[in-house]
């Protein structure tokens, strides 16, 4: 009887057992139905990195195992800019999806004009940090800040600041941050800002201006790599391991006043181009390679933790920088100019759901600083705020899109730039009778050594370029003189 009770107990206990499985199973799966509509979002930045500063981009003279293996699961942007090759500049822009001269900013320490105050102020409402804080996103940010002066820290823009420090500490905290994350939380961003390679500026300052305050501030970053390395030769160094000078090493021919004149302002810049020697500026080149290295170690560390902790399932992840360096080009170092090694920069962005792994998108013009709040809008599920000029990548990161644009603007302390990916043209603020406008066919000539603003067969491409950069500049009520006036 007991037997027969008993056998008649099985299929209510099975029943139950499967019930509650099933019932589980169903929560799991909402919780990553949930998680998978909301991604955590890491963003990894360094500071003064140029595009080709990566070995995935055939780099032989340094090595970047971490943000290859980042490309190798993404999609790597091959023709990525900044919106100004400034470090501050460039920095409002990656939080607002905006264009310095929104707020009137043309360079580093110049403070906000007070006439855009208000204008800065109501940005923080619907910068990065804000919108993903407000769409119930815990935002934290971590590294160097660099924004407007009259903003001193990274709070103000939606985020609670987890690091301080630029370099090692900052990999700890964000590597701890991570770890300590559970895959029940609410989802994060985290923006994680290192200072390298950023370091090669004060290779110029010390030489420059050895005796200032600058100068005697040299990080030990770069002074433990600005030199032969122990055990060997000057001549099996700069034989063997010491990068060459680039191909376009000289000044452009017909170069711009505004180059000449944004040298001249910082007397340590015109010391080297005047004074380096070639192994000068190949040591330049060798410390700046280390530098972008020690960099990609740090970001190794907290792409690690990312995949330790498990929440590399549901995490897209963004690297970049806010601008390059000149890198000995046009025998130039440190940023600002609108020439490719500074104002192109990396850019790969790499999700767990990516169809095309490993890709290198070669084709379309691409803003960080404009496309970056945009796409991770987009890919979140937040709504993209109004009046902005950059555009979701999303149709690009498994696809070609069917129409994207044909050209960027480009800013810097000086003038201004429309870039095509094949022609690029510059028009610089009022010069007398200098030359203040360069055309350059990238084509014919990637290393930019020459300035065809004179060049008849580009008669017609220049002028409807000039009329384009001049309507855009109008629209953003930027007065220019035109040329010849």
């Amino acid at each position: 009887m007991k037997i027969k009770r008993f056998l008649l107990l099985i299929p209510l206990f099975l029943f139950a057992v499967f019930s509650v499985q099933g019932q589980t199973k169903s929560a799991k799966q909402k919780v990553v139905n949930k998680r998978t509509k909301q991604p955590n979002i890491l963003v990894v930045m360094t500071d003064q990195q140029s595009a080709t500063m990566l070995s995935c981009t055939g780099n032989k003279w340094l090595n970047t195992p971490a943000v290859d293996k980042l490309a190798s699961k993404g999609v790597r942007f091959e023709r990525a800019y900044a919106t100004m090759p400034v470090c501050l500049p460039s920095r409002f822009s990656l939080q607002t999806g905006l264009f310095p001269s929104f707020v009137g900013i043309r360079e580093n320490d110049e403070p906000v004009a007070e006439k855009y105050l208000p204008v800065l102020d109501s940005l923080h409402s619907r910068s990065l940090g804000t919108l993903f804080r407000n769409a119930g996103y815990d935002t934290y940010y971590g590294g160097k800040v660099h924004i407007p002066t009259q903003i001193t820290n990274a709070a103000p823009w939606g985020y609670t600041v987890i690091s301080k420090n630029e370099r090692e500490g900052l990999a700890k905290d964000a590597s701890k941050f991570l770890l300590n994350r559970k895959s029940t939380d609410k989802p994060f961003l985290l923006f994680t800002s290192f200072i390298n390679p950023h370091d090669i500026c004060f290779d110029a300052i010390k030489f420059g201006n050895p005796g200032s305050a600058l100068a005697k501030g040299t990080p030990k970053d770069l002074l433990d790599v600005i030199k032969v390395p122990d055990g060997m030769t000057r001549e099996e160094f700069f034989g063997k391991y010491c990068p060459p000078l680039p191909a376009n090493h000289q000044p452009m021919f017909g170069e711009p006043y505004a180059v000449d004149s944004l040298i001249r302002l910082r007397d340590f810049r015109d010391a080297v181009r005047e004074e380096w020697t070639d192994e000068d500026w190949r040591m330049h080149r060798w410390a700046y390679a280390r530098l972008t290295e020690s960099s990609d170690a740090l970001i190794g560390q907290v792409l690690d933790a990312l995949e330790k902790s498990g929440l590399n399932e549901n995490t897209i992840v963004v690297f970049t920088s806010d601008h390059g360096d000149n890198d000995s080009s046009h025998k130039l170092e440190h940023k600002t100019f609108f020439y490719e090694e500074a104002a192109r920069i990396p850019f790969i962005i790499s999700s767990p759901w990516m169809k095309q792994k490993g890709k290198v998108d070669s084709l379309h013009l691409v803003s960080n600083g404009l496309d970056l709040l945009p796409t991770l809008c987009d890919l979140s599920g937040i709504k993209i705020p109004e009046g902005l000029s950059g555009r979701s990548l999303k149709p690009l990161l498994n696809q070609t899109a069917k129409k994207w644009r044909s050209h960027i603007f480009i800013e810097n302390q000086l003038g201004y730039l429309i870039h095509t990916n094949r022609y690029k043209y510059e028009l610089d603020d009022k010069n007398g009778n200098k030359i203040r406008e360069v055309f350059t066919d990238l084509q014919v000539d990637p290393g930019e050594t020459c300035n065809m603003i004179n060049d008849a067969k580009y008669s017609s491409v220049i002028r409807d370029l000039r009329k384009e950069l001049l309507t855009h500049l109008a629209k953003l009520n930027i007065k220019i003189i035109p040329p010849g006036e």
